[in-house]
Parts: structure tokens; C-alpha cells; sequence
């Protein structure tokens, strides 16, 4: 399944159905009345968040959506039917902007939650409503009035208690992997994964917490430069963060564990400050090479000159995984509120 997190929709809600203007013509009623009923109220368009959705591939092909209107009134003190709503189905975190105003209407960030994008035309008023003792055979009849019309933005920012950053290659992929029953695809070369991957970890019956592994975050990745900017937003409502590093030796002369660290953390604060302030773990995986176990007291002084304890883990053989995941739980418990949404300051999006 592709993974969509932005698409741009129109949709027009129902007109509501016209009045009609009718006399009664039955046999044994000489001289009837008014008899045309109101037309329909047209549909709504109601946005609604569905716990089976996580991307906004259904609107991948198709972006018109249109409610049916209501119908028209008839003789006989007939009303027409009104036009039923038209339910679209988002993924719990879409959050839904006018796209010519860049308002934010909406932000579904909870399962069942709706919202009424666009609403329907009321009916027109048959001439049975403007009967009066000076005018007995009214034939006027109100038309209907039109339904709302708008384009919208949605916008999709995972729901994720824990998000994974690091370097292309670093082992966010395998780490998902081996947590959660998340198939990511994991291959030796960068940027392999090129869509956030989502992971239920349960610890036991009572504890469990949604992992998210945000890819293609590198130096610039708030200007552009590899994934970044395309899936930072997902980073947004995490509560707590996990940065993978490695050793140098992995990663060439030009990159060190507490240069990533911190280009990184700079890319969060350039595309929306309170992103770098976020809970973070900082865990050096690989420490099954003997590469990694020889550079690991250097790795784990240069961290502590900054205030932060390494945690470190071997994702291919499981080394430190447990005593990560009680840490990222541990962690949540000490963060139990969900993070605000954040607007970043340079979004194009």
C-alpha cells in the first residue's frame, strides 16, 4: 500500500431540492388549495477519523466529492427526501485545511472524531407555506439553495507514542522490526526506507505503546535534502523520540555519533523549535562489532560532556533491547500527555 500523508480535495456539498407549487385536483374537493411541499435538504460532507485508515490513499485518484442533492417537493403535500450525508474516511491525525486560506479547520487526532466540512442547501418552502387569507392560491415556490463548496488540504501527522531518528543506515528499520511485527524493507544502503513504518510494541497485557520510524532524516533535511522535510511533520506528535547513532567507523570521516546527534536536533528546531525539546532517548546500536565496542568509552564520554547517558543495544542480536523498551516506557510514563500539534514556521507543504 502506498503511504499518503497530503492531498488536496474538492468537495461540494447537496443543493437542497426546489419547492413546489401545486393545487389539490382530487374529486370531491372543489377549489383546492395549495398542495406543493418543500424540497429536500441536500447532503453534508462530514469528514470522520477510521481506526482501519492510516494513509489518505483513497484520495490518491480521485479529489471531487460530491453529496447528491435533495429532491424536489411535489403536489399532494409531498416533501422531497433530503439527500444523504456523504462520509469521508481519514486515517485518526488528518488535519484538514482550507486550501486557498491555508486555515486550519480541523484536526481529527482522535478515532470517531468528525467534522462537517461542508454543509448541505436547505430545501425550498413549497407554495402550501404562503397561503393567506388575501392570497389563497399562491404560486410562488422557493428554490433550493445551494450546498457549500470548498478545496480542501488534508494533511496526515502519525499518531505515534515513541518516534525513532537517526541517519539513513543507522538500524532504525531492523530495530522496528525486531520490537514489533513492522515489515520495513532493510537492506545495506541509505535511505532504503522511504515511507514511515508504524510498530505496535506490547510489553505485556497492560503495556503497549505505537512506535513510528521517521526516514530520510539527514543534514538539511528542513530545507529539502533527502526525506526530511516530506516526513518531519510525523515527528510532531510523538511524546517521546529515540535517536540511533552509531560509530564512526560506519559512517566515514565526515560524521561522528555527536555530530549526527546534533544535526539532527538543529533540523527539528529549524523546521519547528519545540520539536528539539522533546523527551529523547540517544542509543548506539552495533555494539555487537568489535568496531563499535572499541570506540564505545570515547562514544560514551563525548555524550556525557553534553549531560546525556548513552544507551546502547545490538539489534541483530538483541542485546540492550529490553532494557531500551523499559527505558522508552519508563519515559512515557513520566510524559503521559499528548504533545499539542505544532505549526512549523516555514511549512510548504
Amino acid at each position: 500500500m502506498q503511504f499518503i500523508d497530503h492531498v488536496k480535495i474538492h468537495v461540494k456539498a447537496g443543493n437542497g431540492g426546489n419547492g413546489c407549487a401545486a393545487f389539490r385536483r382530487e374529486s370531491h374537493t372543489p377549489k383546492g388549495g395549495p398542495s406543493g411541499g418543500d424540497g429536500g435538504n441536500g447532503g453534508n460532507v462530514i469528514l470522520i477519523a477510521d481506526h482501519q485508515l492510516s494513509t489518505l490513499i483513497n484520495f490518491r485518484f480521485r479529489h471531487e466529492f460530491k453529496a447528491i442533492r435533495g429532491e424536489d417537493g411535489r403536489g399532494k403535500d409531498q416533501y422531497g427526501k433530503g439527500g444523504p450525508d456523504l462520509i469521508l474516511k481519514v486515517p485518526p491525525g488528518t488535519m484538514i485545511y482550507d486550501h486557498e486560506s491555508g486555515e486550519l479547520l480541523a484536526d481529527l487526532a482522535k478515532i470517531g472524531e468528525e467534522f462537517l466540512v461542508a454543509s448541505g442547501g436547505h430545501g425550498g418552502r413549497g407554495n402550501i407555506h404562503f397561503a393567506s387569507p388575501w392570497n389563497q392560491t399562491p404560486t410562488e415556490a422557493e428554490p433550493g439553495t445551494l450546498g457549500d463548496e470548498v478545496d480542501l488540504r488534508l494533511e496526515l501527522k502519525l499518531l505515534a507514542d515513541v518516534g525513532l531518528l537517526g541517519y539513513p543506515s543507522v538500524g532504525k528499520s531492523t530495530f522496528i522490526s525486531k520490537i514489533s511485527k513492522a515489515k520495513p524493507k532493510i537492506a545495506d544502503y541509505p535511505f532504503t526506507t522511504l515511507v514511515p513504518n508504524l510498530g505496535v510494541v506490547r510489553l505485556d497485557t497492560e503495556r503497549h505503546m505505537v512506535v513510528a520510524d521517521i526516514p530520510g532524516l539527514i543534514e538539511g533535511a528542513a530545507d529539502g535534502a533527502g526525506l526530511g522535510h516530506q516526513f518531519l511533520r510525523h515527528v510532531e506528535r510523538c511524546r517521546i523520540l529515540v535517536h540511533i547513532v552509531e560509530a564512526s567507523v560506519f559512517t566515514g570521516p565526515d560524521r561522528d555519533p555527536i555530530g549526527d546527534f546534533d544535526r539532527i536536533n538543529i533540523e527539528l528546531a529549524r523546521y519547528a523549535p519545540e520539536l528539539s525539546d522533546k523527551p529523547q532517548i540517544v542509543v548506539l546500536n552495533k555494539i555487537d562489532l568489535t568496531e563499535t565496542r572499541d570506540s564505545l568509552e570515547e562514544i560514551e564520554a563525548a555524550f556525557k560532556e553534553k549531560g546525556i547517558s548513552l544507551v546502547t543495544m545490538s539489534c541483530i542480536t538483541g542485546d540492550g533491547l529490553k532494557s531500551l523498551l523499559q527505558s522508552m516506557w519508563s519515559l512515557l510514563v513520566e510524559n503521559p500527555k499528548p504533545v499539542e500539534p505544532v505549526e512549523p514556521k516555514d511549512s510548504n507543504v
